[in-house]
């Protein structure tokens, strides 16, 4: 069950977020995907009450998970 699940995350996740500037993580194969996206060596830090995750400025594909993030933050939540 477990497996299934995190399939259709990366699912999803490929099909609403990976829009725009991220569309490049929209054509990789599912390994190539956890490797680009979520092997990221990024950390999470709290300022000003509010949480960010800062991902290395070298990271081939920095630009791209920014801008996964920035959709997933935009999609309203149900009402």
């Amino acid at each position: 069950v477990a497996v299934m699940i995190a399939a259709d995350l990366v699912a999803w996740t490929r099909t609403l977020a990976c829009t725009g500037d991220a569309a490049v993580l929209a054509l990789c194969e599912p390994k190539a995907l956890r490797y680009r996206f979520l092997h990221v060596a990024a950390r999470l830090v709290r300022s000003g009450r509010r949480r960010r995750v800062k991902i290395p400025e070298t990271w081939p594909w920095a630009t791209a998970i920014v801008a996964v993030f920035n959709t997933i933050a935009a999609i309203p939540k149900p009402a």
